[in-house]
């Protein structure tokens, strides 16, 4: 993006934004004959692809087929911009609309949807940023009913497949599977001891005879419940207590469940470490771009709101609307790293334009500018990732699904919300004080009233 992309454009210049409405005609020309082409260039090319990799094999193969790759990608370009391109034409020449970028022009600053947003904010800027804090803060209480303490085997997915019905019937006629056993090891001499402890363990049945070796022993005994249920954690967790209870035995307790519920713990504690973690490093970074205390941390507020209100909402959604047990452990702490590394970049791309217009306009001003010249690119950003994640809800899996679901609402959620209004009325209300304690902004005039900040 910072070094390939530009070259690109330099080396294409204003063709890349084109066709030029004089030149519809030869355009649309070269477009009809660009697709065959393009269509043999990646039937030449993926053939030769074929040739080398398979044919010739070894390394030799692989590098002379990266030519032909190179064509086939070319060909392929071709026959997927060929059609965006005529139906280009075909609307600019139809009904007159202007699709291309107006290089010529000056940003929109004073017309289009996001300046109209500002204008309004700008009348009551301390009522908006109000009660869009206390909306997102009700949206945060779904967080109390999340359920994060992980899925049984049923629960993981969102489909009854036939693996889980046939586990039911297993179930019904007590013959449920054997396969979750605890293993344990433990001294060759104190291996009586220990199989006589686990043996008053609830929901665990009689451990196997101890095979000894070199002085320690092996045994196992199977837990009557699914492998990741809160059953076989309740078993795991007895028996370790009983075994650690036998005196120099230096009993281990592992096994499928006790691998859950070490997955489970270590989740917990990961939410209560690397969330503070990573919340010092954002705010130290934003205090090192916006070279401000108050900014950044009222910025960082504005993202843990809307990840709490993501994660309120979804989390209903989860429980009334998709009918999900739960959550898996680690989910908490994906859907955090998502949401506010996403949340981030979205504000310092509104808030470094805010402080570049602020040195020459006033804050007041300068924001109503900085929201209306990316409201554009963040906003379809927001759309693009949103729409991607969401893909992930199809994948019969609870924890993927609700990964996209998540962070889609997320992002949506901080693109049209948090950074357009939230953001824009905190910088309008505030005004210079945004920036404490540098002194950008000061000294400049700060318009106060929409007539004035429509005029700056």
């Amino acid at each position: 993006m910072v070094t390939l992309l530009p070259a690109l454009l330099v080396i294409f210049g204003r063709w890349v934004f084109g066709p030029r409405k004089e030149k519809h005609g030869r355009w649309a020309l070269t477009t009809a004959i660009g697709i065959p082409a393009g269509l043999a260039l990646a039937a030449l090319g993926s053939g030769g692809v074929w040739l080398m990799t398979e044919q010739l094999g070894g390394i030799a193969g692989g590098i002379l087929s990266v030519p032909f790759g190179l064509v086939a990608f070319a060909g392929v370009l071709a026959v997927i911009t060929g059609p965006l391109a005529l139906l280009q034409v075909a609307i600019e020449s139809g009904f007159g609309w202007h699709m291309r970028p107006d290089l010529g022009s000056r940003e929109p600053t004073q017309s289009g949807f996001w300046s109209h947003i500002g204008r309004r904010i700008a009348v009551r800027p301390r009522s908006v940023w109000v009660v869009t804090t206390v909306l997102l803060g009700i949206a945060c209480l779904g967080l109390f009913r999340l359920d994060a303490n992980g899925l049984s085997t049923e629960d993981t997915y969102t489909k009854e497949f036939d693996s889980i019905v046939g586990q039911k019937v297993l179930a019904k006629h007590g013959m449920v599977d054997q396969s979750n056993t605890l293993m344990v090891v433990t001294k060759a001499d104190k291996a009586a001891e220990v199989r006589a402890a686990l043996g008053g363990v609830d929901g665990v049945e009689e451990a196997s005879e101890p095979i000894a070796k070199d002085g320690i022993a092996f045994m196992q005994a199977v837990i009557g419940a699914d492998v990741s249920s809160q059953a076989a954690f309740d078993a795991v967790e007895a028996a370790r207590d009983a075994v650690h209870a036998v005196p120099d035995a230096d009993a281990l307790v592992t096994g499928g469940s006790a691998i859950y519920l070490d997955t489970k713990i270590a989740s917990q504690r990961d939410n209560k470490v690397i969330i503070p973690i990573v919340l010092v490093v954002v705010l130290l970074v934003l205090i090192m771009l916006l070279r401000s205390i108050a900014a950044p941390v009222i910025l960082l507020g504005t993202v843990i709101l809307s990840f709490g209100a993501a994660m309120g909402i979804s989390v209903l959604l989860f429980e009334f609307v998709f009918g999900f047990a739960g959550a898996d452990p680690g989910f908490p702490l994906f859907a955090f790293v998502f949401l506010v590394a996403l949340g981030i970049d979205y504000n310092i791309f509104l808030m470094t334009r805010v402080r570049e217009e602020s040195a020459a306009r006033g804050t007041r001003a300068g924001a109503l500018v900085g929201l209306t010249s990316t409201g554009g690119v963040i906003t379809s950003a927001g759309v693009v990732l949103a729409a991607t994640f969401l893909v992930l809800g199809s994948l019969p899996l609870v924890f993927l699904a609700e990964m996209g679901v998540a962070v889609a609402l997320g992002v949506m959620l901080d693109t049209m919300i948090v950074r357009s209004i939230l953001v824009t009325a905190i910088n309008l209300d505030l005004g210079d004080k945004i920036w404490w304690p540098s002194k950008l902004g000061q000294g400049k005039p700060d318009p106060q009233d929409e007539r004035e900040l429509v005029n700056a």
